[in-house]
């Protein structure tokens, strides 16, 4: 059997993996087996991460909504149920989106809205 020589592709892989993970502290960015352990960890924690920025931004929708319809004498929930019940195409994050910029646009919807 021929012998292979492949000392230079695990190396390289190493050496990339290390590369990846300058940066972090103590051993994780030195020894290579730690590192690894880590970088799994870091992209599992950047996946939930991601997953996570959607529940936040959607709930930052709902915290203006329901802080502009306050004003208004109004729930959230009743907003949204009317919005639903008035057949309006305007999902949470355009409605938000307009409670940030033309407050003013939104109030003659509200008042539709309410009647």
């Amino acid at each position: 059997m021929t012998r292979v020589k492949r000392g230079s592709v695990a190396r390289n892989r190493r050496k990339k993996l290390l590369h990846s993970m300058r940066g972090a502290k103590g051993a994780h960015s030195i020894l290579f087996r730690i590192s690894n352990q880590q970088r799994r960890k870091g992209l599992r924690y950047a996946y939930v991460g991601r997953k996570c920025k959607k529940r936040v931004i959607r709930q930052q929708w709902i915290i203006r909504l329901n802080a502009l319809v306050h004003l208004y004498g109004m729930t959230y929930s009743d907003f949204i149920h009317l919005v639903k019940s008035n057949g309006l195409v305007l999902n949470r994050k355009m409605i938000a989106q307009l409670a940030i910029t033309n407050k003013e646009d939104l109030i003659p919807l509200i008042r539709h809205i309410e009647n």
